[in-house]
């Protein structure tokens, strides 16, 4: 009897101890939406316009690889290499993702600026900027909405939708740019 209630014991100290080794790998730190030389670009570029274009430039790099468009010219990749780094890798719900989480991340630093400084004259600038290239973004991948496969590739791009929403709505809320009138007397749109 004893050996009996050992090895129930011994059974179900395995079973508990499996299953936390499973919850420990199920908690694995989430991918990170952004290469190691993208995150340096962003914390040199300190003005809000310039960050932003950070920001949809990272973005513009899942998209070649989700779309397999590389640029031009191969002096024109190398040049990019050198400064973006490798482009980045993952399947294509990962990197719909990540392009997801770059929105989200715009729209924070967007809100940060904001909150400072509401009437700081970049946010209107960087907002029109970011609407017009999540619109462009999201114009590549909805071609490809039928040839998702899976759950993760589908809840990626319905996320990244969801912020491209948020932001477009956002840059519909401006007011319209205001005409600076420059040299000659010619009107030219400030956002």
């Amino acid at each position: 009897m004893k050996a009996r209630v050992s090895i129930l014991m011994l059974t179900a100290a395995v079973i508990c101890s499996l299953g936390a080794s499973h919850s420990v790998r199920g908690l694995q730190t989430p991918r990170e939406h952004l290469t190691e030389q993208e995150v340096e670009l962003v914390k040199e570029a300190q003005i809000l316009d310039k960050r932003i274009a950070v920001f949809i430039k990272a973005a513009d790099r899942r998209i070649e690889v989700i779309t397999g468009a590389a640029p031009s010219t191969s002096k024109q990749a190398k040049k990019e290499a050198e400064l973006w780094g490798p482009l980045p890798t993952g399947t294509r719900g990962e990197l719909m993702g990540d392009i997801s989480r770059i929105f989200d991340e715009a729209i924070t630093n967007i809100d940060d600026v904001s909150s400072r400084d509401d009437k700081n004259p970049l946010i209107p600038i960087a907002l029109r900027n970011l609407a017009a290239a999540v619109s462009r973004i999201v114009g590549q991948l909805k071609p490809l909405e039928g040839q998702f496969s899976g759950d993760s590739e589908t809840s990626s791009f319905d996320q990244l939708i969801d912020n491209a929403e948020s932001i477009v709505q956002a840059a519909s809320k401006l007011p319209p740019p205001v005409e600076k009138k420059g040299k000659g007397g010619k009107g030219k749109a400030q956002n």
